[in-house]
Formats: structure tokens, C-alpha cells, sequence
């Protein structure tokens, strides 16, 4: 599975990357006994026209939402996620 996270609005050509992404997994990562990759689009906005044209040929399995920042985490979430210490110690790690 591909995600690829977006600051802006849907774009057709957000597409053509995923279909491009979702190649290279099957080709390179993919093992024989796997489903083929699909991908998802996570944008901050999207028209649902633009996307149904941009998905209507593509070939590969590909998904597009949007998202919405929140100031503050959700109870439900709270200790299940690394604090930005923790996540900035992960990064340093690599």
C-alpha cells in the first residue's frame, strides 16, 4: 500500500505519481503470494468531479480522501501515539 499525503487540493497529476508508485512496490517489493499495491491520496481538499475524471482510466487500485488538522488530539487517541520528544529521538536515531 502507497499513501501519499498532500497539503493542498486534488490535483489530477497526484494520479499519474500514485499509479507510478503502486508500479514500483509491485515490481520491486511485492511478493508473489501478495495482492497487487493500491494507493491512497490524502488531500486537504478535493472536487469529487476532478477525481472521478482522474481515476477513470487509471489502472491501478487508488483511492483519494481528504483530512482535517486538528488542534488537539482526541481522547480516544492520547498515549497511543509518540510524543513529539519520542518522535524526534526516532528521527535522530535513523
Amino acid at each position: 500500500m502507497a499513501i501519499d499525503l498532500k497539503i493542498g487540493e486534488f490535483q489530477p497529476e497526484f494520479v499519474g505519481k500514485m499509479q507510478f508508485y503502486l508500479t514500483a512496490l509491485d515490481r520491486q517489493v511485492r511478493q508473489e503470494d501478495e495482492n497487487p499495491s493500491i494507493g491512497i491520496i490524502l488531500c486537504k481538499e478535493k472536487n469529487r468531479t476532478v477525481v472521478e475524471y482522474a481515476l477513470h482510466d487509471a489502472r491501478k487500485p487508488i483511492g483519494v480522501a481528504t483530512y482535517e488538522i486538528t488542534r488537539t488530539l482526541p481522547k480516544s487517541l492520547k498515549g497511543q501515539l509518540p510524543s513529539p520528544k519520542e518522535i524526534s529521538k526516532l528521527l535522530q536515531d535513523l
